[in-house]
């Protein structure tokens, strides 16, 4: 996400594939309702149309997501880190869940990217 601009967040390929705003939008909306159950509060109710956790990005919320991503990418990381070990049995598919998740779409994002043109390949994917 590191260097793109709101429209180069908001560019497809036409053919159908989410953007990688559209992406990070997701990842947002996902990875915030993980860490409020795996810190024990319910999230907020949820349609169940996951077409809106794509779909309801736009690119003047581009910099807010970014931002987002990260604040919830480290709190995360201080979640596990300051659970104990009964909380991590108990939420380790929970943990595994967002992580595979998370490298799937962040794998779909690399690849937008590189259809793009706007990927460095110096970011260790060639």
């Amino acid at each position: 996400m590191q260097g793109l601009t709101a429209e180069q967040a908001r560019w497809t390929d036409g053919k159908g594939n989410h953007s990688v705003g559209q992406l990070t939008y997701h990842l947002v909306f996902w990875n915030k309702r993980a860490l409020e159950r795996f810190k024990g509060k319910t999230p907020d109710k949820f349609s169940g149309n996951n077409d809106e956790t794509f779909n309801n990005f736009t690119a003047e919320q581009w910099a807010d997501i970014v931002k987002q991503f990260d604040q919830n990418m480290t709190e995360w990381e201080k979640a596990v880190e300051a659970a104990d070990d009964a909380t991590i049995a108990k939420n380790a598919s929970l943990i595994a869940h967002v992580g595979t998740h998370n490298a799937y779409h962040i794998g779909q994002i690399v690849f937008v990217r590189k259809e793009q043109g706007v990927w460095d390949p110096a970011k260790g994917v060639k």
